[in-house]
């Protein structure tokens, strides 16, 4: 799954049937994001396209309520622990917040409240505004005034048991301070890494060639959940407290009154956090609190709102998964603005072409970001992107940072609209675009070394030549250290028996092995060896296609010289104009007709043998047109090739028959002008009775 975005259809049009499904893909798709965020600590979607995903699920049910399923991530918070920890059940369950967007939604959520508790307009409604940092939440449980335990928030209502970890933190007492402690507290918060920790943290990793961590909060994440404690020890993590669960007894009556008993006790309570009595109160402090969001050491993505009075939120209580007493009021993306110093084309394994921006390196987010993605060429040109121009910069959660636009007034006089590369600039092969596709692709294939280790792994896999314990392992390995660098390097790896045998993990028996198998795969099939090629278009139906149109490799590679040969190429059945132009695109580039070459000395590739029936039709070219009753066109094109015939999907002087059923148009006329045979779908049945 992916965080892509995607076109659906708007709730209020959706059939109940449709509703269904979408309901099913959304749990789904939900769950998966759900694991990476809470046990992976590896998002690959921003919090914004996660909530248009929740959003979207909470407004089907809200239209099919009937159709709320057993698993709606209504009903669900976080994901289930990982397993790499003991599992601890929390006392009161940890649940999340709902989100708010804009100012409207916190007048809607005031009003609900109002309305729940029958209060008038007048009716003063204090609240506590809180920043809501961006870390991993806690809950730490205190019996007679000392820590004896600490669980993530895992599903909500089961986490891991990360004790040991905490104790590590220093702003994380061992024991409460002050007399008004009660003998059991769950006390809950948030521990997160500093901005300015975390980078020098990513300067030591990437020195040691260690892990770099995208963002504070999975370095947070990932430092608390190690196995072994002193490495979370040597992480320098924070811990804010906010809230609580189980309580034998609590010291005030408010909630910001808790909050000041924490501070007593010896946690550290945000300084931010502030009593606002009404709602212009509390979005003036969102306001204030967004402006100082860039110069805070900690990051946060939102403002949270929560009743103040314990009594007016007990008798509020909870939704399925969140407190209705409590808000989260997220800010938008971050942006920033710095200067494009260049743009970077990036050629990946399967050849796109993607062009990367090269940028001064500028905060944004609290990472600090020197690239960002400009997707393709379509996107630059509709941006109108320009080297040199100042372009703002957004980073929306944890996803790549993107380019959003210029600044018209600071583009430099002599900046020149960039011209995307219609060559690979890893190999200086041709880089294509096929009609109705938004990616350039090389079409080096087998040369190109962004492409290679790919179209290795591709061309030893099981349907192509099927080396048994050539795996991707060894693969990266072996091209890491130029001992394969094309196919025919694989059939040549004997000349370095003696090196093998010395490698690490290797043996005279595991090499003999390996070679044996290589020996085994010098003759190959004509379909496979095409497929192995790793051509775009060519799968393992095509390239069987082909291997039966043209029996041989020779004959195939010669066709592709020609005019003539290349339009009967296009007419061959379940070929046609893109396949054609994929194999003249490949076999168009020296390199690739040089790779192949190269490889055609170490295999014999076997002429293509279709052991068909002998018929009256056998060795003739056929071609459908219009409609067939007794069968369909897939049926007829098999029956006629097991009948040894060739079927072809456009009519030429080399076409033997034309079947011409109902609505049959321009290939019949063809065929009449060119003097070809012509019959009707009852003179085929005809064939097939003679034939059985």
């Amino acid at each position: 799954m992916s965080g892509k975005a995607q076109t659906h259809k708007p709730v209020e049009k959706l059939t109940p049937l449709e509703a269904v499904a979408e309901l099913e893909r959304l749990a789904k798709e939900i769950a998966h994001h759900n694991k990476l965020y809470y046990q992976e600590d590896a998002p690959e979607i921003s919090d914004a396209e996660y909530d248009a995903l929740w959003h979207r699920n909470a407004a089907i049910e809200a239209r099919f309520p009937e159709l709320i399923r057993k698993d709606s991530p209504s009903h669900q918070v976080g994901a289930r622990p990982s397993g790499r920890f003991t599992k601890i059940k929390h006392a009161v369950p940890m649940l999340s917040l709902g989100n708010a967007f804009a100012d409207d939604d916190i007048h809607d959520f005031v009003d609900r409240i109002r309305r729940f508790l029958k209060l008038d307009a007048a009716a003063e409604i204090p609240f506590v505004v809180e920043p809501k940092i961006d870390g991993l939440s806690i809950n730490l449980r205190y019996k007679s005034g000392v820590l004896i335990q600490a669980a993530t928030r895992g599903d909500g209502t089961e986490g891991e048991d990360v004790t040991r970890n905490v104790r590590t933190i220093k702003e994380i007492p061992e024991k409460l301070h002050g007399k008004d402690a009660p003998d059991v507290i769950d006390v809950r918060g948030e521990i997160y890494m500093p901005k300015s920790a975390f980078l020098k943290l990513n300067e030591r990793q990437a020195e040691k060639g260690e892990k770099v961590f995208a963002n504070p909060r999975n370095a947070a994440a990932g430092s608390l959940r190690q196995l072994d404690p002193s490495i979370t020890a040597s992480r320098p993590l924070k811990f804010f407290a906010y809230g609580w669960g189980e309580a034998s007894a609590l010291p005030a009556k408010t909630h910001s009154g808790v909050l000041e008993a924490f501070g007593r006790w010896g946690f550290i309570v945000n300084p931010l956090i502030k009593v606002c009595k009404t709602e212009a109160e509390v979005l003036a402090r969102y306001r204030y609190i967004e402006e100082k969001r860039a110069s805070l050491d900690y990051d946060i993505d939102g403002v949270v709102y929560k009743v103040d009075r314990l009594d007016l939120q007990a008798r509020l209580g909870f939704v399925a998964r969140a407190p209705r007493w409590a808000i989260a009021h997220k800010f938008s993306a971050e942006k920033a603005t710095t200067k494009l110093l260049d743009i970077d084309i990036q050629v990946g394994r399967t050849g796109v072409l993607t062009p990367v921006a090269k940028l001064q390196p500028v905060s944004v987010g609290g990472v600090m970001v020197s690239n960002a993605t400009l997707h393709n060429e379509d996107e630059i040109e509709r941006k109108d992107i320009r080297i040199g121009d100042t372009v703002i910069v957004q980073r929306a959660g944890d996803v790549i940072p993107q380019i959003l636009g210029f600044v018209q007034e600071k583009r430099p006089r002599d900046a020149k609209p960039y011209k995307f590369p219609h060559v690979c600039p890893a190999c200086g092969s041709h880089a294509v675009r096929e009609e109705g596709e938004v990616a350039r692709r090389c079409t080096g294939g087998l040369i190109c070394p962004e492409q290679r280790v790919e179209r290795l792994r591709h061309f030893v896999s099981r349907n192509a030549f099927d080396i048994e314990g050539l795996g991707e392992k060894h693969i990266v390995a072996f091209w890491t250290d130029k001992l394969i660098e094309s196919p025919a390097d694989i059939f040549r790896l004997s000349d370095h028996k003696a090196e093998l045998e010395e490698r690490e993990g290797w043996g005279k028996q595991s090499v003999a092995n390996l070679l044996k198998a290589i020996e085994a795969r010098r003759t190959i099939a004509l379909d496979r060896f095409l497929y192995a090629l790793g051509i775009r278009h060519v799968g393992e139906v095509t390239a069987r296609d082909l291997a039966k149109a043209y029996g041989t490799f020779d004959a195939l590679f010669h066709a592709l010289k020609t005019e003539e040969g290349r339009q009967e190429l296009q007419s061959i059945s379940g070929i046609g104009p893109v396949v054609a132009q994929a194999l003249e695109d490949f076999f168009g580039e020296k390199h690739n007709r040089d790779v192949v070459h190269d490889l055609l000395r170490e295999v014999t590739v076997e002429p293509y043998v279709f052991k068909a029936k002998e018929s009256e039709i056998s060795g003739k070219t056929l071609v459908f047109t219009g409609n067939l009753d007794g069968m369909s066109r897939n049926e007829a094109k098999a029956r006629a090739e097991a009948l040894g015939a060739k079927v072809a999907g456009s009519v030429s002087a080399k076409t033997d028959l034309v079947i011409a059923g109902p609505g049959a148009g321009s290939k019949l006329k063809t065929a009449q002008a060119l003097g070809v045979q012509v019959i009707d779908e009852d003179a085929w049945m005809a064939i097939l009775e003679r034939s059985a």
